[in-house]
């Protein structure tokens, strides 16, 4: 099983008591959020969006076509989280991201699942290639070409 080092980028969460659900573990919707933060943080980081959640220069941006969780084992209060983000496929409209949810501390493997992004041109909503620049720097972060 890899590691969080196998995820170029990761955000740590902690678990707070209104995470939980009636069952006593925190709710499954919590798993798409977690994804979407550790999302964001790596489409800032190659500039797919601005911080402001627009590329201000041409109106580019992402949408999520799919996403899946696969909730290997619960999570409850207390815990810390780390949650890893990488692209594993660059298409010709779309990016294909993974991710892993761990505990902080011990590296347990609570869930791992993934989103498929299509890149459009707001707000007419049309399908438009990954630009080069992203591309170039999704390659760099992840160490490879696609």
């Amino acid at each position: 099983m890899e590691s969080m080092t196998d995820f170029p980028i990761s955000v740590r969460f902690p678990i707070h008591w209104v995470d939980m659900d009636a069952y006593g573990h925190v709710n499954n919707a919590r798993y798409l959020t977690w994804f979407e933060a550790a999302r964001i943080a790596y489409m800032i980081r190659v500039g797919l969006v601005a911080p402001d959640m627009q590329r201000i220069e041409d109106g580019v941006g992402p949408i999520i076509a799919t996403a899946n969780v696969d909730y290997l084992r619960p999570v409850a209060f207390p815990a810390e989280l780390e949650v890893g983000v990488r692209v594993t496929r660059i298409g010709t409209t779309s990016i294909t991201m993974e991710y892993a949810v761990d505990d902080a501390g011990s590296g347990v493997r609570y869930a791992k699942g993934g989103t498929v992004l299509v890149v459009l041109r707001y707000p007419e909503y049309a399908k438009v290639p990954v630009p080069p620049d992203i591309r170039a720097a999704i390659e760099k972060l992840e160490g490879r070409a696609f």
